[in-house]
């Protein structure tokens, strides 16, 4: 039996990851500020609870099993928000993820000018805020509340499910 509670949060998960996606590229394209690493891989979970959403619609009875997942895509989110937002409060220094670079494309000294030339983003720096908070830490917000809630679901899936 397929539980309208799951099913709400699924379709509210499946908004906020979609509105979380498109609001990244609207910022970098259409606003043109330009994502350090940390916020690129932050875009990651997103991506993918969307994947294991439309997953979801397709085997309807793999609620428990798509909830257990999303845990772990959240936990991640978490985890990477709350470090960058430790690198941006200067409680962490940067890592070297914050400066990968694709190196093996750059093979003439042509190339090299063009790569020092472009503008890299500290992952302390923070380029854009909403109502005063940075973007990592909306993220964070958002990552640890849809945590929590689908640990609660996870552990109550028994009672929630009918």
């Amino acid at each position: 039996m397929h539980n309208s509670k799951i099913t709400f949060f699924f379709k509210l998960i499946f908004l906020i990851s979609s509105i979380a996606i498109i609001s990244a590229y609207y910022f970098q394209y259409i606003l043109k500020y330009q994502p350090c690493n940390l916020c690129l891989i932050e875009r990651i979970p997103y991506a993918l609870s969307l994947i294991v959403l439309l997953i979801n619609l397709k085997f309807k009875n793999i609620e428990k099993y798509t909830i257990l997942v999303l845990i772990f895509i959240f936990l991640f989110s978490a985890i990477v928000s709350i470090y960058h937002f430790g690198i941006e409060q200067n409680y962490f220094d940067e890592s070297s993820i914050c400066n990968l670079k694709d190196s093996a494309k750059i093979l003439s000294k042509a190339d090299l000018l063009i790569e020092l030339q472009k503008i890299t983003v500290s992952c302390k720096d923070v380029t854009f805020r909403v109502f005063g908070l940075s973007l990592t830490t909306i993220n964070m917000i958002v990552s640890l509340l849809l945590l929590i809630l689908l640990i609660k679901f996870f552990i109550f899936y028994e009672k929630v499910r009918y």
